[in-house]
């Protein structure tokens, strides 16, 4: 509901009523609760209660620049390390991915993204990286939501590009594919933020 624009930054969240909503009783949604506070889609206040959270540009280019050093890194290493099942479950989710953006199904695609860049980190063979990125990237959730229009079908030409260097073993272009699609993403946050 967060991703999809239903809740809205900043909404505060009342526990009893996403219960009903949901057709749940409150403890599933307390804890669904919790988990979202550590992905950073909400924002649990004391004596306040828990709110979207507010999406801060300035906090997600520094995020994004982060992630584009470690991500970088994790496809040079996918480079050198990925099997052909690491390649046919990119691939896989990589079709998967277009076909959900192509029908306009935002929270399937996303997941698909998320999905791709985690098997990436995977297919690295770094133990460390996927655990590190992960919170990073929990944080950029509402980044990719709010762009999904603009790069549902740009994102997946960058994954293709990238996914095609690993499969050469190309750690260089594998490196810069990760590193354009990044600053692709940071071109656009920036444009949809200077227009609000």
């Amino acid at each position: 509901m967060i991703l999809s624009g239903e809740l809205q930054a900043g909404e505060r969240l009342f526990e009893d009523r996403l219960a009903e909503r949901l057709g749940v009783s409150r403890n599933p949604v307390r804890e669904a609760l919790r988990e979202l506070e550590s992905t950073g889609l909400v924002e649990v206040i004391a004596r306040r209660g828990a709110y979207v959270t507010t999406f801060e540009p300035e906090r997600a280019r520094q995020i994004l620049e982060l992630r584009q050093v470690l991500e970088a890194y994790a496809a040079e290493l996918a480079a050198h390390h990925r099997t052909d099942a690491d390649l046919a479950a990119m691939r896989e989710c990589l079709t998967s991915g277009r076909a959900a953006a192509a029908e306009g199904d935002l929270v399937t695609a996303a997941g698909h993204h998320r999905e791709f860049h985690k098997l990436v980190e995977q297919a690295s063979q770094n133990e460390y990286l996927e655990p590190t990125v992960a919170p990073l990237r929990h944080q950029t959730e509402l980044v990719f939501s709010r762009l999904a229009n603009s790069r549902g079908v740009l994102s997946w030409d960058e994954h293709q590009r990238l996914l095609d260097a690993i499969e050469r073993h190309d750690a260089a272009a594998a490196a810069a594919a990760t590193r354009h699609h990044m600053d692709s993403v940071l071109r656009d946050l920036m444009a949809a933020t200077a227009t609000e």
